[in-house]
């Protein structure tokens, strides 16, 4: 079998210029990192949110709270009386401290189970169109990778703060879903109407 050098040649030298050309179009990978949870409660939605949560627990916070001090004084009458009163009135005291305890503590844990039910439908909401909007800011600006930094176990130790999209896409997603969004598009309707 006979090898043509010069087709050989020719060969290399068209695939050694190929391989530079390949690696010109490969763009270079762009990172960026989101607070997502800060984005989150950044956006009107979530400050309409927080609003609302607030107004719905508040005052099931404030029976808590007034419940838990009626404990307290309990305790305290208990220890100023302890050696005043029969044994009998003591266990009665005892026990109607116990009882308002148990049912405190069972309140309390209700009460933090359906705050954070709440709280997982409201932010889930708001979560789901913000993946869109991250999505669609990433791919219109060629990033590679978005690296959420809010939990405490994230992998990032350090980024500079130039790659932070925490309020580009805060801005974005109020401008697509927040309050804002909702009465915009009602003006310019409005307007082609008049004369």
């Amino acid at each position: 079998m006979k090898i043509d050098l010069k087709v050989l040649g020719l060969a290399a030298a068209a695939l050694m210029l190929a391989v530079p050309a390949a690696r010109a179009q490969q763009a270079p990978s762009k990172i960026a990192i989101i607070n997502i949870q800060n984005a989150i409660l950044a956006t009107k939605d979530g400050e309409k949110a927080r609003e609302q949560i607030r107004a719905k627990f508040e005052p099931r916070s404030k029976e808590i709270e007034a419940a838990g001090g009626e404990v307290q004084k309990l305790r305290e009458q208990l220890q100023k009386t302890a050696n005043a009163i029969s044994a009998e009135a003591r266990d009665k005291l005892s026990r109607e401290i116990d009882d308002k305890n148990k049912k405190l503590q069972w309140d309390s844990e209700d009460f933090q189970q359906d705050l954070q039910q709440e709280e997982q439908k409201l932010v889930g909401e708001i979560g789901q169109r913000m993946i869109q909007i991250i999505d669609e800011y990433a791919k219109a600006n060629n990033y590679s990778v978005v690296l959420d930094v809010s939990s405490q176990a994230s992998p990032v130790l350090w980024a500079a703060t130039g790659i932070d999209i925490t309020v580009d896409i805060v801005q974005l997603y109020d401008k697509k879903h927040g309050a804002g969004a909702a009465a915009a598009p009602a003006k310019p309707a409005a307007a082609p109407a008049k004369p």
